[in-house]
């Protein structure tokens, strides 16, 4: 176990799920509620639908004399589970007024109680892997609470802050970090996916052999200030530089700038962020950019996106960080913001390694069976939760996604 190498189960499961009531704590019964748009999920249901995972796939198959906390919460937050039954629509979250959250929070109440009944003394391996791959799976839903509550909170005209905290400022004010630098590896034949002793998801495996071109990857992520030149250069308004997918968006308007960058007037930007609306600081990661829009600026900069075996070849040498709301400007030498920062595009689509195998049953249903039509981000975001990173940890969104915290490394 990963987490349970580091600490008890019981006070891992403790510290995990108290995580994700803190981070609903800022926020109203109304705020909780809303669904912003169908790629997102009101704050409530993943309060619920973390609470579900650990019934249905822990408690429903190893708890005596089970019983449901409430039969209708088996569909109502069921996610994308297959195997285990019917689901309540994606896109009609936001219409479950009922239950209310004073009732969610009872039904994580509960669950948590038999939870750690179950846990107490020495489990069985099964159901202390189960208890794990559950508490991986919250830390996930952590991170999608901070970015989905981030889109919902923009779509209002206030542009209400989550945080009440001010937004850290992380270089003295007009301080340039200087310019990106070319770190070179030599390739070859490498080692790619998971090889460590604690827990990883089931694509991230098995660990296999490939050979990798000498290449360079940059020090650091484009920033805001970089990404701004791209845009005042004409970058949205070039048909050469982009897919053709990423082409018809911006024809359509959908793609105009980065989400949540606000035009200011005279040249000037501002950015909707988690502690409200800040001026665009230059010298930050630009952020919650899709692929196209990633890899138009990576071709404008006569460079492109790393694969992810480059990714994941370069960051072993990486420093692992994370815990604010905002990504921070680099500072420092050698690679950096390899995590902590920004989810990074690859070029690379979402598919099995070699002779991957989902395992058995419904919750076989994790990560395969959405290896099509995606791309693989790698890294971990300032959202992520503390512990969840590793260098062999593959996320992935289709490509026009940008409501998490999407950022560009360039490779050449």
């Amino acid at each position: 176990m990963g987490i349970g190498q580091r600490e008890d189960i019981q006070h891992a499961y403790a510290r995990v799920r108290g995580r994700s009531l803190e981070i609903a704590g800022p926020l109203s019964d109304e705020d909780c509620c809303a669904q912003s748009m169908p790629d997102a999920s009101p704050i409530k249901w993943h309060l619920a639908h973390t609470t579900w995972f650990f019934e249905t796939f822990i408690l429903e198959p190893h708890e005596a004399g089970f019983a449901p906390f409430h039969p209708a919460f088996r569909v109502l937050f069921n996610s994308y589970y297959n195997g285990v039954g019917a689901k309540h629509p994606r896109p009609q979250r936001g219409l479950l007024t009922r239950p209310s959250l004073d009732e969610v929070r009872a039904y994580r109440a509960d669950v948590d109680r038999r939870i750690a009944q179950l846990v107490a003394g020495n489990p069985a391996p099964e159901i202390a892997a189960l208890v794990e791959l559950g508490l991986q799976h919250e830390q996930q839903h952590q991170e999608l609470m901070l970015t989905d509550v981030k889109h919902l909170l923009a779509q209002n005209p206030l542009f209400p802050a989550y945080s009440s905290q001010h937004l850290p400022q992380d270089l003295e004010a007009g301080a340039p970090q200087g310019a990106s630098s070319w770190i070179e590896f030599d390739g070859g034949l490498a080692e790619i996916g998971y090889g460590g002793n604690g827990f990883c998801f089931d694509n991230e495996l098995p660990r296999h052999s490939t050979y990798i071109a000498p290449f360079e990857l940059a020090s650091r992520l484009v920033t805001n200030g970089e990404y701004r030149e791209f845009i005042e250069a004409g970058g949205y308004r070039d048909p050469a530089l982009w897919l053709a997918e990423g082409w018809d968006r911006v024809c359509t308007g959908e793609l105009l700038h980065p989400l949540y960058w606000i035009d200011a007037g005279n040249g000037a930007w501002d950015e909707f962020t988690l502690h409200g609306v800040q001026p665009l600081d230059a010298e930050r990661p630009v952020t919650h950019l899709s692929l196209y829009e990633a890899d138009a600026y990576a071709r404008w900069r006569g460079a492109r996106l790393p694969t992810e075996a480059e990714w994941e070849f370069a960051a072993r040498q990486a420093t692992l960080a994370g815990g604010a709301l905002h990504p921070a400007a680099a500072n420092g030498d050698g690679i950096q913001q390899m995590f902590g920062a920004c989810w990074q595009w690859t070029s690379s689509s979402y598919a099995p390694y070699p002779g991957y195998a989902p395992a058995p049953g419904a919750i076989g249903e994790y990560n395969g069976k959405f290896m099509v039509n995606q791309y693989v981000l790698r890294g971990s975001s300032c959202a992520t939760p503390d512990g969840h990173a590793r260098a062999s940890y593959r996320n992935f969104f289709p490509a026009g996604a940008r409501w998490q915290f999407t950022g560009v490394r360039l490779a050449r």
